[in-house]
């Protein structure tokens, strides 16, 4: 059925829930698991016409810092469902592209997120990275709420 598993995680209670799932689906079909977070770089900010550049140093650190506790997270579970499991800290504008992209690149057959369960106004006004990528990803994906 499915080889290899790409999950999404940004070290949530959500996706930990999602990675979970993924786990075990990944033991029971033997497949290959990769997990991945996705980061977005930092913008220019221009207030009035005037170019403000970002503190990139610090906010890199920190980007880097809450992606790698995120992969950390995702490995120990594996690890103590008996899974291998591969990460990938990606830095892309477009969260959903940066998940598609790297399900693509690594020859996934499946790609496992969460879902907030976010209705109405507030689905409408903060957005799913969840129903971007399966609006546009040619690979299945599972959704788990």
């Amino acid at each position: 059925m499915y080889k290899h598993i790409l999950v999404a995680t940004d070290g949530s209670e959500h996706a930990e829930k999602a990675f979970s799932h993924a786990v075990d689906l990944a033991r029971v079909l033997g497949a290959k698991l990769t997990a991945v977070t996705v980061t977005a770089p930092l913008e220019m900010t221009a207030i009035e016409g005037v170019v403000v550049p970002p503190p990139s140093d610090d906010f890199d650190a920190w980007q880097k810092k809450q992606a790698t506790a995120a992969l950390a997270k995702a490995t120990n579970a594996a690890a103590a469902a008996r899974v291998t499991a591969e990460t990938r800290h990606l830095v892309h504008r477009q969260a959903y592209l940066g998940i598609i992209e790297a399900a693509r690149s690594e020859g996934c057959d499946l790609i496992v997120m969460a879902s907030h369960g976010r209705r109405g106004v507030s689905a409408l006004l903060l957005g799913s990275e969840t129903q971007k990528v399966l609006t546009h990803s040619t690979i299945p994906v599972l959704v788990v709420r």
